[in-house]
Protein backbone atom coordinates (compact mmCIF):
# COMPACT_ATOMS: atom_id res chain seq x y z
CA UNK A 1 0.00 0.00 0.00
CA UNK A 2 2.96 2.18 0.66
CA UNK A 3 4.70 1.47 -1.96
CA UNK A 4 1.62 2.13 -4.21
CA UNK A 5 1.60 6.13 -2.77
CA UNK A 6 4.95 6.79 -3.43
CA UNK A 7 4.89 9.05 -6.25
CA UNK A 8 2.07 11.24 -3.81
CA UNK A 9 4.37 11.08 -0.94
CA UNK A 10 7.36 12.34 -2.01
CA UNK A 11 6.85 15.07 -5.02
CA UNK A 12 9.20 16.50 -6.63
CA UNK A 13 9.85 20.30 -5.79
CA UNK A 14 9.08 22.78 -8.48
CA UNK A 15 12.71 24.39 -9.99
CA UNK A 16 13.28 27.59 -8.60
CA UNK A 17 13.92 29.99 -11.54
CA UNK A 18 17.57 30.71 -11.17
CA UNK A 19 20.01 31.24 -13.98
CA UNK A 20 23.43 29.32 -13.81
CA UNK A 21 25.97 30.79 -11.37
CA UNK A 22 23.08 32.34 -9.14
CA UNK A 23 22.86 30.91 -5.45
CA UNK A 24 19.82 29.42 -3.69
CA UNK A 25 17.97 32.21 -2.07
CA UNK A 26 18.62 29.84 0.94
CA UNK A 27 22.26 30.20 0.53
CA UNK A 28 21.72 34.58 0.20
CA UNK A 29 19.51 34.48 3.30
CA UNK A 30 21.95 32.60 4.90
CA UNK A 31 24.83 34.92 4.44
CA UNK A 32 22.88 37.81 4.93
CA UNK A 33 21.18 36.48 8.53
CA UNK A 34 24.82 35.95 10.02
CA UNK A 35 26.51 39.25 9.02
CA UNK A 36 23.17 40.72 10.28
CA UNK A 37 23.52 38.65 13.51
CA UNK A 38 27.57 39.02 13.84
CA UNK A 39 27.20 43.00 13.34
CA UNK A 40 23.86 43.18 15.73
CA UNK A 41 25.56 41.30 18.29
CA UNK A 42 28.98 43.48 18.17
CA UNK A 43 27.26 46.33 18.55
CA UNK A 44 24.66 45.32 21.30
CA UNK A 45 27.64 44.15 23.09
CA UNK A 46 29.28 47.57 22.57
CA UNK A 47 26.31 49.47 23.66
CA UNK A 48 26.58 47.46 27.24
CA UNK A 49 29.72 47.47 27.56
CA UNK A 50 31.32 49.14 30.95
CA UNK A 51 33.87 50.98 28.34
CA UNK A 52 34.54 54.38 28.16
CA UNK A 53 33.42 56.11 24.68
CA UNK A 54 36.77 56.41 23.09
CA UNK A 55 36.97 52.46 23.64
CA UNK A 56 33.68 52.29 22.11
CA UNK A 57 34.47 53.67 19.27
CA UNK A 58 37.87 52.03 18.92
CA UNK A 59 36.10 48.78 18.19
CA UNK A 60 33.10 50.18 16.09
CA UNK A 61 35.97 51.71 13.48
CA UNK A 62 37.52 48.59 14.13
CA UNK A 63 34.59 46.81 12.79
CA UNK A 64 33.96 49.24 9.65
CA UNK A 65 37.56 48.98 8.73
CA UNK A 66 37.33 45.26 9.00
CA UNK A 67 34.35 44.96 6.85
CA UNK A 68 35.28 47.38 4.00
CA UNK A 69 38.87 45.43 3.82
CA UNK A 70 37.44 42.25 3.70
CA UNK A 71 35.20 42.89 0.98
CA UNK A 72 37.44 44.62 -0.90
CA UNK A 73 39.75 41.97 -0.47
CA UNK A 74 37.14 39.64 -1.39
CA UNK A 75 36.72 42.01 -4.71
CA UNK A 76 40.15 42.51 -6.00
CA UNK A 77 40.76 38.44 -4.87
CA UNK A 78 38.14 37.49 -7.58
CA UNK A 79 38.74 40.32 -9.87
CA UNK A 80 42.39 38.67 -10.16
CA UNK A 81 40.90 35.38 -10.84
CA UNK A 82 38.65 36.44 -13.40
CA UNK A 83 41.30 38.19 -15.35
CA UNK A 84 39.94 41.83 -14.63
CA UNK A 85 42.96 44.12 -13.91
CA UNK A 86 43.78 45.01 -10.72
CA UNK A 87 47.13 47.06 -9.36
CA UNK A 88 49.43 45.67 -6.99
CA UNK A 89 48.63 48.92 -5.10
CA UNK A 90 45.46 48.15 -4.28
CA UNK A 91 45.54 44.53 -3.70
CA UNK A 92 48.63 45.62 -1.56
CA UNK A 93 46.59 47.90 0.26
CA UNK A 94 43.67 45.99 0.58
CA UNK A 95 45.82 42.94 2.24
CA UNK A 96 46.97 45.59 4.57
CA UNK A 97 43.87 46.92 5.57
CA UNK A 98 42.30 43.53 6.42
CA UNK A 99 45.46 42.50 8.54
CA UNK A 100 45.69 45.69 10.30
CA UNK A 101 42.01 45.09 11.24
CA UNK A 102 42.99 41.47 12.64
CA UNK A 103 45.99 42.45 14.00
CA UNK A 104 44.64 45.73 15.95
CA UNK A 105 41.33 43.67 16.76
CA UNK A 106 43.62 41.26 18.82
CA UNK A 107 45.71 43.90 20.30
CA UNK A 108 42.69 45.40 21.65
CA UNK A 109 41.24 43.12 22.96
CA UNK A 110 44.28 41.16 24.29
CA UNK A 111 45.04 44.80 26.21
CA UNK A 112 41.95 45.58 27.42
CA UNK A 113 42.21 44.88 31.09
CA UNK A 114 38.14 46.49 31.60
CA UNK A 115 37.19 43.28 29.47
CA UNK A 116 36.63 40.20 31.07
CA UNK A 117 37.69 37.26 29.03
CA UNK A 118 34.63 35.76 27.85
CA UNK A 119 34.03 39.01 26.70
CA UNK A 120 36.77 39.35 24.55
CA UNK A 121 36.26 35.64 22.84
CA UNK A 122 32.38 37.72 22.32
CA UNK A 123 33.66 40.50 20.55
CA UNK A 124 36.43 38.41 18.63
CA UNK A 125 34.23 35.69 17.44
CA UNK A 126 31.02 38.30 16.17
CA UNK A 127 34.01 39.95 14.83
CA UNK A 128 35.35 37.04 12.31
CA UNK A 129 31.22 36.40 11.87
CA UNK A 130 30.80 40.02 10.36
CA UNK A 131 33.75 39.52 8.57
CA UNK A 132 33.56 36.21 6.84
CA UNK A 133 29.37 36.99 6.80
CA UNK A 134 30.16 39.85 5.15
CA UNK A 135 32.09 38.05 2.03
CA UNK A 136 29.85 35.79 1.57
CA UNK A 137 27.20 38.57 0.96
CA UNK A 138 29.64 40.54 -1.36
CA UNK A 139 30.55 37.14 -3.38
CA UNK A 140 26.23 36.40 -3.79
CA UNK A 141 25.84 40.18 -4.62
CA UNK A 142 28.21 38.94 -7.40
CA UNK A 143 27.60 36.18 -8.67
CA UNK A 144 23.44 36.90 -8.75
CA UNK A 145 24.68 40.18 -10.80
CA UNK A 146 26.41 37.94 -13.00
CA UNK A 147 23.63 35.14 -13.22
CA UNK A 148 21.20 38.28 -14.45
CA UNK A 149 22.99 40.51 -16.42
CA UNK A 150 19.32 42.44 -17.70
CA UNK A 151 18.54 43.43 -14.41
Amino acid sequence: MLGEKDEDVFMKKPNEKRRLGEPTGAFKGAAWGALLIGVSTYLIGLYNAQMELNEKGYYITLLILGLYAAVSLQKAVRDRDEGIRVTNLYFGISWFALISALALMAIGLFNAESIILSEKGFYGISFVLSLFAVVTVQKNVRDTEEANPDK
